[in-house]
């Protein structure tokens, strides 16, 4: 018998790749579709039906009434932002079995109300290392995860949950507000995080693992989605500039409960130039109003946060690296229409770092000391608004591309043109 494959996405620089319009793409071909890492401090945005929607903690096969879609152990649970994000969903369409087509697993953990508190204290605190938290509470339920002291989903129907809870919640609330963090009412706080958990009660809680693995055994085709990116892994990263979680796709086997034998494609998501969000060392970074231009052009700002993304031009060594680590198996290049018009288009292909050059990033403490060489294109002009297929594509971006496929040994097979659900362009393997 032909068991079935899981398929992973993943995002390649700092974030905010397009990985929710791909994801949106492909997977009505997937039975299941299952988040794999993070928690609500990343968005996925998706246009559909004139409605532009962020997609938090809700895996992206929710649009598909087919898809049943998993919240996996890796993942950390806010119930309020999960709550708040089906009925947000339900509204726009009464017609979409959102909680019918959900599960959770048992083991992923809870986000408790005190722990965003918790992250705006240490952001704005001098005894702390200001990273750029979005200060949802995800560093501190990845914390307390791993210190053994938080609570799992399936936690909920213990007896004895809602007392240690209350009791956790309290002593941090007391903690906080001694060191003078501001906080909604302690009582309403408490009140807002049981009734959510009720709702929590109500949808499927299971074990994912068994799930995911028993539909892989029957043929059925898995798509595990990556949140965050790969300079941002908690291990491979920009560290300490990263996320809490781990981001490539070795992690959605680990989170997932799934085997690397049942690794099928690897898909990697990037732009066509680079964006970070916080602080941390960005060698191809635009300094000048360019980076003002692109931004405003390309709406770069967070999805989840508002916070404007820095700019700058494409990382190949960054790039190879994060191909190298997710090993990925097809490429997929976004907002190639924000270049659109520009003379020429700027690579940084290497780094010289301390008079040595280097193919790759080297992503320790010498980072920050990365010098990009530079290589310059010829840019493009086009009307994406007409392009239907690669063979309406302007001649500099085509060539573009081939230079990215021979750098990266990697082929780029899709290529989104605009912000549209369907603005995207499937390219021939032998481009």
């Amino acid at each position: 018998m032909k068991t079935g494959k899981m398929d992973i996405l993943v995002g390649l620089q700092w974030g905010d790749e397009g990985k929710g319009k791909f994801i949106d793409r492909i997977c009505s071909a997937y039975d299941i579709v299952a988040r794999f890492n993070g928690g609500a401090n990343a968005g996925h945005t998706i246009f559909w039906q004139s409605h532009k929607v962020t997609l938090k903690l809700l895996p992206s096969g929710v649009f598909y009434p087919h898809i049943k879609n998993v919240i996996g152990t890796g993942v950390v649970v806010n119930p309020t932002q999960l709550r708040r994000e089906i009925d947000d969903l339900s509204a726009i369409s009464a017609g979409l079995s959102i909680t019918n087509n959900l599960f959770i697993s048992k083991k992923a953990h809870l986000v408790l109300p005190t722990y965003a508190y918790r992250d705006a204290y240490m952001e704005a605190s001098a005894d702390f290392q200001t990273i750029g938290t979005t200060k949802n509470g995800i560093g501190q339920a990845y914390a307390n995860k791993m210190l053994r002291q938080g609570f799992r989903v399936g936690d909920i129907y213990m007896d004895t949950f809602e007392e240690k809870v209350k009791t956790a919640i309290v002593r941090e609330y007391e903690e906080l507000r001694a060191k003078e963090q501001e906080m909604i009412d302690l009582q309403e706080m408490i009140h807002v995080f049981f009734t959510d958990i009720e709702y929590l009660k109500k949808l499927h809680i299971i074990d994912t693992e068994l799930y995911l693995n028993t539909a892989l055994y029957s043929g059925e085709r898995v798509l595990a989605e990556g949140a965050q990116a790969t300079m941002l892994d908690i291990d491979h990263g920009t560290y300490p500039y990263v996320t809490s979680s781990s981001t490539i796709a070795s992690a959605a086997c680990v989170s997932l409960g799934v085997s690397p034998t049942k690794v099928g494609d690897v898909y990697g998501v990037f732009k066509a130039y680079t964006t970070r969000v916080g602080d941390g060392a960005f060698p191809s970074e635009i300094a000048d109003e360019l980076s003002e231009k692109l931004r405003q052009k390309g709406n770069e700002f967070g999805s989840n946060t508002g916070r404007p993304r820095r700019i700058g031009w494409l990382d190949l060594p960054a790039l190879k690296y994060a191909v190298m680590l997710n090993g990925v198996t097809q490429l997929i290049m976004t907002k190639a229409d924000v270049l659109n018009e520009m003379e020429t288009v700027d690579i940084c292909t290497q780094y010289i770092v301390n008079d040595v050059i280097s193919d790759y990033a080297s992503l320790d403490y010498s980072f920050q000391l990365a010098k990009p060489v530079w290589t310059r294109l010829m840019g493009w002009t086009g009307d994406f608004t007409q392009v239907e297929s690669e063979m309406d594509l302007p001649d500099g971006l085509m060539a573009y591309i081939r230079f990215l496929n021979t750098a990266l040994e990697v082929p780029v097979r899709y290529l989104s043109i605009g912000p549209q659900r369907d603005a995207i362009v499937e390219l021939t393997e032998d481009l």
